[in-house]
Parts: structure tokens; C-alpha cells; sequence
């Protein structure tokens, strides 16, 4: 698929400022992902010790939602940014696309997609934007996807039921638009063995009479995920559908450190659209050197829904309304 960025809008940024910025390290790198599975593990253990009380749910719950932040190290590892090596950036793609839960080869064609074409809703579809095609659904789906084990009720919007159905060699429609006859083999295969591995936990799980196994490597997508997508929710939701130009369909915010850390800096996430080939750890130092030039940022997460979600109820009575963001003045650098 011809996928032609040179066409979306882009600020101005001096080229040895943006070739700075584009420089991989494999140490921030190691370190990002040192903390986050280090920060796995010590809740993981405070909840198996207090397992059989309260503190336990407690501490799942904390486990879960930064688990489902797998989900920022899968996208930056998809971009081959998180590290400057290859092998440190397929490995860690392939163990965070099944912590996030997404078959690596179908979403390595879609988040191209997705780029190529962000928030379409025509020919080709972005896929990565669920509710692109239904926003009347859109309010729907968030509460689905921030209530705890709601997505079990409402299990064939979940992921899991897609990839269940390319382990049994079903076209599904995101195969058919966006995934290459010569992939879609490999599409199946990778849903074959992780269905083989929830099959094994689940198995593991009935042997050792235990809810456990399931709860660190099976659920945490069904019950953690409440944080995560409050945060990815914010990135395109409200915003122009079909338009050339990431200030009108991408949102920017500011998180602090410690949420920002766990979201990889996507909270800059129009900055990234703009230029996906900067390492998330350069974002916040890219988006300075533009911030002129794009849209006032929203401040944080509830200043982003005070925007959002009265859109989102537009929408459900009229789908051409959209967030129509200020734009700067054009500037000569």
C-alpha cells in the first residue's frame, strides 16, 4: 500500500534540530522498560501476598492497569524507536503485542495504516480508530473498555474474539483491507499460538486450582485496562475524520511525570504523527521546538474530556460535527 506522508501537513523545524531528535538509544530504552517490568513485578508480588483479602483486588487492580501500558511500549517498539537495536526492538515487540494483546503482524500493517491515513472512514479504513465508523457507538464503547470485565459481556467487540477467529482462518474485514495475501498466513499462525497459550494458562490454571495464572497472564486486558484507555481514548476522540492535517485530528495534552513515563509520552501525540520517526523520550523536546505552530494543548486528562465528551454527544445526533481546533498563524522560520 502507498502510504505518501509527504502529503499531511508538517511544521517547520530546523533539519539538524529534527536529526538530533531522531537519534535511538538502547540505554533510555533498557531503562524505560527496566522500570515498567520491575514495577510489574513488585505489584505482582504484592498481590500474591495478599491474596485471599481485599488488598489483593486492590493490588491486581494496580497490576493490571500497568500491564495494559504494554500496550505504549508495543507502539513504540513498533516504530523501531524504543531502542536503536533491532533485536531489542522485535523482541520487546513481539512480548508486548501479547501483553497488549494484539497478533504483531495483523497490527504492524494496520498501525501503518493508520498513519498513512489517520481517522479515515473511507477506502482505506483506519482500523486502529474503532469507533471511526460508528460514532453514535463511541460513548458505548468507552464505558465497555473502562469497567472492569465489562468486555466479557460484550466479547465479540473485544480483540480477543478477533484473533480467535483468524486462528480459524476467518477473513475478518481488517484482514481483507489491510493485510496482504502473502501476510495473512502469518496472521493465523501467530493467532494459533496465542490461543495455544491462553489454552495452556487456562489449563494450568484448572490443575493448580488456582485463579491466579489467568489473573497475571490472561485477564489483566479484561479487568486493568480502565487507565490506559482514558489516555488513548483522548488521542483522536471529537476530532476531524478524513483531513490531511494531524493538528485537526490529533490531540495533544500534558501529563505528569509519572503518567507520562507509564504512556511513553503519547500524551504528545500529535507531535508523533507529525514526525513518527522521534523516540517517544524526544516528544516533550520536539514539541517545544513546534508548539507554535500546532494547537493549544489540552491541560491533562480532564481538561481534555471537558472537550471530548460533549462531542461525543453531538456526534450521537449528528456525525459531521467535530472539534474544530484553532489554528496559529503560518510562520516563516
Amino acid at each position: 500500500m502507498d502510504v505518501k506522508l509527504e502529503k499531511w501537513h508538517k511544521c517547520q523545524i530546523d533539519k539538524e534540530v529534527l536529526k538530533e531528535l531522531s537519534k535511538k538509544s538502547d540505554l533510555k530504552g533498557l531503562q524505560h522498560v527496566s522500570v515498567f517490568f520491575g514495577l510489574l513485578l513488585v505489584t505482582g508480588i504484592l498481590a500474591y501476598q495478599t491474596w485471599g483479602t481485599w488488598w489483593s483486588v486492590l493490588w491486581f487492580l494496580v497490576y493490571g492497569n500497568i500491564y495494559s501500558f504494554s500496550n505504549p511500549l508495543w507502539h513504540e517498539t513498533g516504530h523501531k524507536t524504543a531502542f536503536q537495536s533491532k533485536f531489542l526492538n522485535e523482541f520487546f515487540y513481539y512480548i508486548s503485542s501479547y501483553m497488549a494483546n494484539y497478533e504483531p503482524t495483523r497490527w504492524r500493517y494496520t498501525h501503518f495504516v493508520h498513519h498513512g491515513y489517520t481517522y479515515s472512514t473511507e477506502n482505506p479504513f483506519d482500523h486502529e480508530i474503532e469507533y471511526g465508523n460508528n460514532l453514535k457507538e463511541t460513548p458505548k464503547r468507552l464505558i465497555i473498555n473502562i469497567i472492569p470485565f465489562l468486555d466479557l459481556v460484550f466479547f465479540k467487540k473485544h480483540i480477543s474474539f478477533e484473533i480467535i477467529q483468524h486462528a480459524l482462518a476467518i477473513k475478518t474485514k481488517v484482514m481483507q483491507d489491510s493485510i496482504p495475501e502473502n501476510a495473512q498466513a502469518k496472521v493465523i499462525l501467530n493467532s494459533r499460538i496465542y490461543v495455544a497459550i491462553w489454552l495452556a494458562i487456562i489449563l494450568w490454571s484448572i490443575f493448580a486450582s488456582s485463579w491466579m495464572p489467568l489473573l497475571y497472564f490472561v485477564l489483566p486486558h479484561f479487568y486493568g485496562k480502565t487507565l490506559h484507555t482514558l489516555f488513548a481514548f483522548t488521542q483522536h476522540a471529537g476530532l476531524a475524520r478524513n483531513i490531511k492535517d494531524h493538528r485537526l485530528i490529533s490531540r495533544e495534552m500534558y501529563l505528569n511525570p509519572i503518567l507520562s513515563f507509564l504512556y511513553w509520552k503519547m500524551e504528545y501525540h500529535l507531535t508523533h504523527h507529525m514526525f513518527p520517526t522521534v523516540p517517544s523520550y524526544n516528544l516533550d523536546k520536539l514539541h517545544h521546538h513546534i508548539k507554535d505552530q500546532l494547537p493549544k494543548p489540552n491541560d491533562g486528562l480532564i481538561d481534555a474530556y471537558q472537550e471530548i465528551i460533549p462531542a461525543l454527544m453531538k456526534q450521537k445526533e449528528d456525525i459531521s460535527y467535530y472539534i474544530k481546533k484553532e489554528l496559529p498563524e503560518p510562520q516563516n522560520i
